[in-house]
């Protein structure tokens, strides 16, 4: 007779067996990576018809391109953002600017897609095409949805290389949902490195997460390329530049230029002040002499004539006159037929107070006057101020690319205005903007300019003013006054102070011992040379020091 299973041991086996189907399924549902693939509509966020997701190398953008059949476009600002600045929007022709070193070129927009500049619902769109005629990119095109990967890096790059078929996920972990598959020996773009995940992204527009253990240690890799663009050339000086500025309000003024150097030494270039710009239709007023430019060469000194923006500043708006390419464009022909016609070397282009606004139409003017100073053998310098945030719009890193020397107005760090006394040029404060500029510009085409002036500082009932002085004045206010000095090794300058009439008075002397320092700067960071502001406030003793120092 079979004996029958006890019910509760019965019950107990069941459970037990459930309870190993459940443990089983947890360790599989745990442990076996998902193959589910991401919804890229999630990924990439919605695209509409017509429009395409854009990745330029391992950054997706919230921006959309625009798809019509075959032709792929980027809105003109992500070009500007991430792949070359100088596509240049000209509102006012309906066209699309395009500076090379040696010729601007345009194409005109279209109302519908095909052409290589299409303007769409009032924004403007360049086409791939156009965009790789001037800038180093690869670019791939994908369907459901539309996309467009677009990379532009090829030195320099960390790769890593898969060591086994696997996947990109769409975060660190086996259960995350797949990008897309990768195969053995597929390389990638290496970018962060966590515990057991490794970031990347790949060459068609993915970024995501691989097993760390599946591929290679990262590596730098450069790819060969095909690309190359026409090349800046520079017109430099072979020596160091010595450079004084002259400032000329008339044409009259121009003959007291034989007094002025007289007992000058060691200057090479001179820079009149002889072009402002008159109004916003780019039309400009120029008082160049020949006879000035004779006897300046007859010296050995070149003439770089210098073109401001603030002379006629009340019927001048810079953001109105640059944004304008037909004002532009008459501000560039007019300029550099003057200075051919005159005779001189180059030009200095001292445009202050720029807005932030008027940042790309300050670039695309320099890019433009660039190619019609080189067809005419001048040289292109620009005056800036000393590098802060709130410059950054002058981009100097573009402008050391397209001009032939960059320089620092290494002065007015205290100036009319400020709320408290000190220097104009301490040693440290010009010394950092040498160093910030140069992290932008190829040191031997910076020029550091220097002040040939102090400022007295006057504190009477609580008001503190200035007003600057040249140094055979500030060293008679020294002497009138019995004013004690002292050598400040903090700002590299002498300092005094005295009491008249109740009135406090403080000054930073700059002087032969001041600027030989400051000179002594240039030489250490390697600069292309000096500049100084300006002819007529120095002493005897200033040319022989800049000369030793630049020389040494």
């Amino acid at each position: 007779m079979r004996r029958r299973m006890n019910p509760v041991v019965l019950v107990c086996i069941l459970i037990a067996v459930i309870a190993l189907l459940g443990i089983g399924t947890h360790v599989i549902m745990k442990y076996i990576p998902t193959k589910k693939q991401m919804d890229l509509n999630e990924y990439y966020g919605t695209v509409s018809e017509g429009e395409a997701a854009i990745t330029i190398g391992t950054e997706i953008l919230e921006q959309r391109g625009a798809i019509s059949g075959d032709l792929a476009y980027l809105p003109i600002e992500v070009v500007n953002s991430y792949l070359n600045q100088r596509y240049y929007w000209d509102g006012e022709g309906q066209q699309v600017l395009y500076a090379t070193p040696t010729e601007l070129t345009s194409v005109p927009a279209a109302a519908e897609a095909g052409s290589e500049v299409w303007l769409k619902d009032g924004a403007v769109y360049l086409s791939l095409d156009y965009i790789k005629r001037y800038t180093d990119i690869d670019s791939y095109i994908y369907q459901n949805p539309s996309r467009i990967a677009i990379q532009k890096q090829f030195t320099g790059i960390m790769t890593v290389t898969a060591q086994k078929d696997t996947y990109v996920r769409y975060r660190g972990g086996i259960k995350s949902p797949v990008l897309t598959k990768v195969n053995k020996g597929d390389t990638l773009i290496y970018m962060e490195e966590l515990e057991s995940w490794t970031q990347v992204a790949t060459w068609d527009g993915y970024v995501g997460y691989v097993e760390k253990k599946k591929i290679s240690v990262p590596q730098e890799t450069t790819m060969e390329r095909s690309f190359q663009a026409e090349p800046y050339t520079y017109l430099t000086m072979d020596q160091p530049v010595n450079m004084v500025w002259h400032q000329v309000m008339s044409a009259e003024a121009n003959v007291t230029l034989a007094d002025a150097i007289q007992n000058m030494t060691g200057v090479n270039v001179i820079a009149p002040t002889w072009f402002f710009v008159q109004d916003n239709s780019g039309n400009l007023t120029s008082i160049a002499t020949a006879d000035y430019v004779a006897l300046a060469h007859e010296r050995g000194l070149k003439v770089w004539g210098v073109v401001d923006n603030f002379n006629y500043s009340e019927n001048v708006d810079t953001t109105v006159l640059l944004s304008s390419t037909s004002a532009r464009q008459n501000l560039v022909a007019q300029l550099v037929g003057a200075a051919a016609g005159a005779g001189i070397d180059g030009i200095n282009v001292d445009f202050e107070y720029l807005k932030e606004d008027v940042g790309p139409h300050f670039l695309e003017f320099l890019r433009e006057l660039s190619i019609e100073c080189h067809k005419n053998n001048l040289v292109l310098s620009v005056d800036n101020p000393v590098p802060e945030d709130f410059t950054s719009h002058y981009d100097r890193a573009e402008q050391g690319r397209v001009v032939d020397y960059v320089i620092i107005m290494g002065y007015d760090e205290h100036y009319v205005g400020s709320e408290e006394a000190g220097s104009v040029a301490s040693l440290p404060w010009v010394e950092k903007g040498i160093q910030d500029t140069i992290a932008e510009v190829p040191a031997e085409r910076v020029i550091n300019a220097m002040p040939f002036y102090s400022r007295l500082w006057k504190t009477e009932a609580g008001t503190l003013s200035s007003e600057a002085i040249g140094m055979d004045q500030a060293q008679q206010v020294v002497t009138e006054n019995n004013a004690q000095t002292y050598w400040d090794n903090d700002v590299s300058q002498h300092y005094g102070s005295f009491e008249k009439d109740g009135i406090s008075y403080q000054i930073w002397i700059e002087d032969s011992e001041s600027i030989a320092a400051k000179v002594q700067l240039a030489k250490n960071y390697n600069l292309a040379g000096v500049a100084a502001w300006k002819l007529g406030f120095e002493n005897s003793a200033v040319w022989q020091a800049i000369t030793d120092n630049l020389n040494s």
